[in-house]
């Protein structure tokens, strides 16, 4: 019996080292093992029940049963005292096993002499690979301490069937019906596309290499290190300008820092190491007991925080393993679809983009920054994926619809021949589009329309011919500050500047000056945490407030544009004494270029988004200062409705084609019109050829949309009649409430438009 907790172990463990070590067959390793658990356990019988398949627990080794009966005794999970084990994942200690109401007699083991019980899972990631099983003849009271040793001992020994040096991993997966099964999960999707691919985890799972620690003292150590390490991190995460905000994000990171000072935690992983574990495998002992007490919880809160400690966990075997970067530095599989909690634009441009094919999020909206570089990439994403890493491994294959906001892991055939068969489905679409791009965006009544690419970065530039798109209608230039570490200077903004006239030939570019805070905060720029930052201090608010920033884009904007025309446009002006105040601003530096000599573009035309629905009613005075106006629709629609666009619950809720934004539309058109003022309208809703439907039918005449929709709102154009489209609305002008969609779908339907 043991009697010392921190010497009987370590002794134990030493020598399943020097097994391990030993040149031998597994199941003679299987062997040696249950006689060594045995001796030191001073128990009669030894076994080794392993889970092949779903449900069924293969004794695969035994000291003291009958050798006979090794591969050939099974039970199902929750069959005799062995499937209770495996079904509660507990450990179970009986001095009268027989006594137990699920006590299960297999005469081919010889088992009738040995009436205690004492049963220990073995879970790896919270999986269970198998029981260990020590048995006495006397009815013997199995203490806190021995059942201790055996957890020990079982946690070692699921890192050798993980690694296969037990069993083949094939005959014996012992995988959870997580991580086994095929499954289809819902999320939104952000970006569309279908990529079909294989599992990268952004932030991948540590391995644990060596489970048996030859100097535990300095496995304590280690951990000390890792632990402040960890603890930093989270302190320095958390402290950035960009996490100020209230949000999704911040609410984990403030978990993480909860549990990472939790003494009890801590705790329970430094006696685990005192047990004779590596701090890795220590680390990895905890999860696995605490996952498994927190999974039989039924309030939803604990268990979102299990996965908030899961990742945690994950991220301290990261530090102690010294990994602490993202996939992005490794090799990649040629069809990389990336999985992750949540990630930013910068970490996402940090893929090699040959081999990048999609991405999916367990957060993340349409209008989060890696959402914008996604669709500038043209790649799938899919966000609000809920369980996504709790179902993925590396390398598993995964499908994404970008679309319906469908994602199937470990496809089933049936699901990837219709998936296939969408992909080749789509990719002649493509083609179909392809053939369009030089084609004119012309009614079939001689109506032209101006399609516009909406950019942001450099890798956006090629889309602009190939999409066969008129100019760049909007670009955000914020995108350049978001993935850079440091403040860009002058010479670096308006080489970007430069690049993309030069890149646009000729075609017209609209540069949106700094659209920042909101959920756009540099982690170089100080900004207070704000209670509402959609409707706080952000956009023109900041320019005007720091004009020294806005003054030095407009100077870059200015240098790169010399002799060339000049478009640019203020975001977020809610009152026409905002935009006089912006214009004097470049008028300024129009006169600072004068004095020093320096030379000015060709044609300057300063405009305004249109997006705060209180500038609507200011039209007629705001017309008289602006060269044109961009109404964007995004925050335009979700100012008009208070409604967060981002909320899972409510973007669908409030449709772009209700009744009530075709009247505010309709408004902002004749005004603009009125004054000969030129009005352009940027935004997700013209990209679906059926909302860009309703905006000519409206009389927009002038749009902006992501690359990708080009193709079909071209097509959608060609096969309208704009006239029919304006006398079907005459038709429905009176209509004060609810939404026009089905009888835009309709007109549709009828006169043969391509939506």
């Amino acid at each position: 019996m043991i009697t010392d907790v921190g010497t009987g172990p370590r002794v134990l463990l030493r020598r399943l080292r020097e097994v391990m070590a030993e040149n031998i067959q597994p199941q003679a390793r299987l062997d040696r093992i249950v006689r060594l658990v045995a001796a030191n356990m001073v128990a009669e019988v030894c076994s080794i029940y392993l889970r092949r398949g779903d449900t069924v627990l293969e004794l695969c080794a035994t000291e003291g049963l009958n050798p006979e009966s090794v591969h050939q005794t099974t039970l199902q999970v929750g069959e005799g005292l062995v499937g209770v084990v495996a079904e509660s994942l507990e450990p179970l200690k009986l001095s009268d096993a027989r006594s137990h109401p699920k006590f299960a007699y297999r005469p081919e083991t010889g088992e009738d002499p040995y009436n205690s019980f004492l049963g220990v899972p073995m879970l790896r990631n919270a999986q269970l690979l198998g029981v260990l099983v020590v048995q006495n003849q006397t009815r013997r009271h199995y203490t806190d301490e021995e059942v201790e040793a055996l957890q020990t001992i079982a946690v070692v020994l699921a890192e050798m069937v993980v690694s296969g040096a037990l069993v083949d991993p094939e005959d014996f997966s012992g995988g959870s019906d997580l991580l086994q099964r095929s499954w289809r999960l819902e999320g939104v999707g952000i970006a569309e596309g279908i990529a079909m691919g294989h599992v990268v985890l952004h932030e991948p799972r540590v391995e644990v290499v060596h489970a048996i620690a030859e100097d535990t003292s300095a496995e304590q150590e280690r951990l000390t290190n890792s632990i402040a390490e960890l603890r930093r991190w989270i302190d320095t995460t958390l402290a950035r300008p960009d996490l100020s905000t209230t949000g999704e994000h911040r609410d984990v990171l403030e978990a993480y820092r909860m549990f990472a000072h939790d003494r009890g935690w801590i705790r329970r992983i430094r006696e685990a190491i005192d047990t004779g574990l590596t701090a890795e495998a220590a680390v990895h002992r905890v999860q696995d007991e605490t996952r498994t007490q927190m999974t039989k919880q039924s309030d939803p809160f604990w268990r979102e925080r299990l996965h908030d400690l899961d990742d945690l966990s994950n991220r301290l075997l990261r530090h102690l393993a010294g990994k602490t970067t993202s996939a992005a530095s490794e090799d990649l599989p040629k069809d990389a679809i990336i999985c992750a909690r949540a990630m930013g634009p910068a970490e996402l441009l940090d893929y090699d983009q040959k081999a990048l094919r999609g991405l999916v999020l367990e957060e993340g909206s349409a209008t989060s920054h890696v959402a914008i570089v996604a669709r500038a990439l043209d790649i799938p994403l899919i966000g609000r994926v809920a369980g996504l890493l709790d179902r993925v491994e590396s390398h598993h294959a995964i499908i994404l619809d970008g679309l319906s906001g469908e994602v199937y892991i470990r496809p089933q055939s049936d699901v990837i021949d219709a998936y296939a068969e969408k992909v080749r489905f789509r990719a002649r679409r493509q083609a179909q589009y392809a053939r369009l791009r030089d084609k004119p965006a012309v009614t079939k009544d001689g109506v032209e329309i101006s399609l516009n690419i909406n950019s942001g970065l450099l890798v956006d530039l090629p889309h602009l011919a190939q999409s066969g798109a008129a100019g760049i209608g909007l670009f955000r230039t914020e995108l350049q500050f978001m993935v850079s570490s440091t403040f860009p200077r002058l010479r670096m903004q308006m080489d970007l500047y430069s690049k993309v006239l030069d890149e646009a030939d000729g075609r017209p570019v609209v540069f949106r000056t700094l659209d920042l805070g909101s959920d756009k905060v540099l982690p170089y720029f100080t900004h207070d945490r704000e209670e509402n930052p959609a409707m706080g201090w952000r956009a023109i608010r900041i320019a005007l407030d720091r004009p020294a920033l806005l003054r030095y884009q407009i100077r870059a904007l200015l240098g790169a544009a010399e002799g060339r025309e000049l478009r640019m446009m203020f975001p977020m002006i809610s009152e026409v004494s905002e935009f006089v105040s912006a214009r004097r601003l470049v008028d300024r530096e129009l006169e600072r270029r004068r004095k020093l000599g320096l030379k000015a573009p060709a044609d300057i035309k300063v405009g305004t988004m249109l997006e705060v629905p209180a500038l609507a009613w200011q039209l007629d005075a705001l017309c008289q200062h602006v060269d044109f106006i961009s109404v964007g629709s995004n925050d335009l629609l979700q100012f008009l409705y208070a409604s967060d666009r981002g909320h899972p619950r409510l973007s669908d809720r409030y449709d772009t084609l209700s009744a009530a934004v075709m009247s505010v539309l309709k408004t902002v058109l004749e005004t603009c019109n009125r004054h000969d003022v030129p009005v352009s309208l940027c935004g997700e809703m013209a990209g679906r050829p059926l909302d860009a439907m309703a905006l000519i039918g409206l009389g927009f005449r002038t749009i902006s949309m992501p690359p990708t929709s080009v193709g079909p709102v071209k097509m959608m154009i060609r096969s309208l009649n704009a006239a029919a489209l304006q006398e079907y609305l005459k038709s429905v002008d009176g209509q004060t409430q609810g939404s026009l969609r089905a009888g835009f779908e309709e007109f549709a339907k009828k006169h043969g438009v391509s939506v």
